[in-house]
């Protein structure tokens, strides 16, 4: 009488030699993979700041420190991205190499070849979730700020002699010689912040002060010409003493923070005190793509699998399957954005962003797994005790 082989354990949470062979492999090109990507973006998007920074003439350190607050961003757009890209290259890499083969004759089901891919999506998934709902926000609203910081307070500072600075948007600087003392002399400075009352000062000599965080210059003998606008008529006001905010038009004005920056609490119950009404619908938007997002990590890695394990293995290769698991990515990627974009409209139809991020993988493990499955349930009183 034939003796029954014993049935492998497919929920076992001890991870066999194999698993771990496999999922470091899976861990090891993730990493390497993500972060190449998310280097090359990083050099691509920080392109847009090269005119920021050189025109206000800032450091290289103030550069890099401006830019790689967006770094995070990035890894969580290209996480599952690179995800489905691994796990499909690595159990492709095993097949061609009959390393599956191999597996397969030892008696492993696709379940249990399949376990470190699944526990690759699980890590992928986790630092989705660490990156949408925390790393992320902290890192933009540092980003936001640094940049605000740079455009209305740092370049005060960094006017230099003999050029014609543009502090901000309407005021442009203009400074002769600056002493060791610090002090300026021969200063000129247009001011546009006001479209009713455009106006260019002239001093002798001034100093840079800072009062309650915001820069300001202190000028000394000097006057200020406005053309009145109704009767063309040039009005000079002369002065010994005038203090000009170089950070800010006049009156208070506070930065309006973005939904990018805000943390989920905030999203999902938004103050309507600081934002409009039209503005709360996409928070709650936002709030939503952070927690759905992740998942598509999940769909991905199980898209991959059941292109590496769902067909035959082929001694000349198959690159159909490739490129239709491919195609299918993009698929849902593109069905992710329509209905992120539907639900922005009417936000009845938000349940449908889980659906699209989670019913791709959960269909894909359905054809993966459930024959085998299947097959077990119907085993398992034939099989005898081990």
């Amino acid at each position: 009488m034939p003796v029954a082989r014993p049935v492998p354990r497919c929920f076992s949470t001890r991870l066999s030699i194999l698993d771990r062979y496999v999922l470091r492999q899976l861990l090891l090109a993730l990493v390497a993979t993500t972060g190449a990507l998310a280097l090359l973006i990083w050099l691509t998007q920080s392109l847009h700041f090269v005119s920021l920074v050189v025109g206000r003439g800032l450091s290289l350190r103030v550069f890099v420190q401006l830019t790689s607050l967006l770094i995070p961003s990035f890894v969580a757009v290209i996480l599952p991205i690179t995800t489905f890209v691994v796990v499909q290259f690595i159990y492709q890499r095993l097949g061609s190499d009959r390393e599956l083969t191999v597996m397969q004759a030892a008696g492993l089901s696709p379940f249990m070849m399949a376990r470190p891919a699944l526990l690759c999506a699980l890590v992928s998934v986790l630092a989705c979730y660490a990156l949408n709902l925390w790393v992320v926000p902290t890192a933009y609203h540092g980003f936001r700020q640094y940049e605000y910081q740079i455009r209305n307070k740092m370049a005060a500072f960094l006017i230099q002699d003999g050029v014609f600075t543009q502090v901000s948007d309407n005021m442009t600087v203009y400074i002769r010689a600056r002493d060791p003392s610090g002090m300026l002399h021969g200063i000129m400075v247009e001011d546009d912040r006001q479209p009713d009352a455009q106006a260019t000062i002239l001093a002798e000599e001034g100093s840079f002060v800072i009062t309650n965080d915001q820069p300001r210059v202190v000028l000394f003998n000097g006057s200020r010409q406005e053309i009145d606008r109704k009767t063309g008529r040039l009005n000079m006001l002369s002065f010994e003493r005038n203090t000009i905010d170089l950070s800010a038009p006049h009156g208070t004005q506070t930065r309006q923070p973005d939904a990018n920056e805000l943390p989920i609490t905030a999203l999902l119950h938004p103050n309507l005190r600081q934002f409009s009404p039209r503005d709360e619908k996409k928070m709650i938007i936002e709030a939503w793509r952070r927690l759905t997002s992740p998942l598509c990590a999940f769909s991905f890695a199980m898209i991959g699998l059941l292109s590496a394990l769902g067909g035959g293995f082929s001694r000349h290769g198959n690159i159909v399957r490739p490129v239709a698991a491919t195609l299918a990515v993009v698929a849902v990627q593109a069905l992710t954005l329509l209905v992120q974009n539907l639900a922005s409209r009417n936000l009845a139809l938000m349940p449908l962003m889980w659906v699209s991020a989670v019913l791709p993988g959960m269909v894909c493990m359905a054809m993966l797994f459930w024959p085998e499955f299947r097959i077990r349930r119907a085993d398992t009183g034939t099989i005898p005790p081990r």
